[in-house]
């Protein structure tokens, strides 16, 4: 029984060893072009040119596919209303070519500020998210689209909707 249970536990680790050759962890940032969209959104709002800055976690499945989650924090909103996230994107990444990819999945997103005049904004944010990137060795760069699935307040149909640019680096 005990030679059974260190041959287990020496399964294990080289099971976990030998996976962690298919994980990266890096660190991002960018700028989001961020606006409003809805029935109850004015036709001359003006976008929020903001940034996003945060980690990411590149989880190989396979040799063309990985799933991606990351968490950043995102300036979004409008102009004159400004509201914040912490964003949890999961994204299922789709690779080609050894430097392209593309990516879509859903992203979660936390209020953890509403700029002065901004009330009322519902504290949980469901968007989706589709983009394309590159990678050449640690370094990455992506273009990516967040569409708002939820109303950004209880008392509008207003959601989120950004286009970010980001480059990264992986650190492992």
């Amino acid at each position: 029984m005990k030679k059974l249970f260190l041959l287990a536990i020496a399964v294990i680790c080289f099971t976990v060893t030998s996976s962690a050759q298919d994980i990266k962890l890096g660190f991002k940032g960018g700028v989001n072009f961020a606006t409003l969209n809805g029935d109850d959104v004015s036709d001359d709002l003006d976008g929020r040119t903001g940034y996003h800055i945060g980690a990411v976690v590149q989880l190989s499945i396979a040799e063309t596919f990985a799933i991606q989650p990351e968490l950043l924090y995102s300036a979004q909103g409008a102009d004159d209303f400004d509201i914040d996230y912490l964003n949890l994107p999961i994204l299922a990444k789709l690779k080609f070519a050894k430097v392209f990819s593309v990516e879509a999945g859903p992203q979660l997103g936390f209020l953890v500020n509403e700029g002065d005049g901004v009330e009322d904004i519902e504290s949980f944010d469901l968007s989706g998210a589709v983009g394309a990137g590159v990678e050449f060795g640690p370094f990455f760069g992506q273009l990516r689209y967040n569409f708002g699935f939820t109303d950004v307040a209880d008392e509008a149909e207003a959601k989120n909707s950004a286009f970010q640019v980001s480059v990264g680096y992986y650190i492992f």
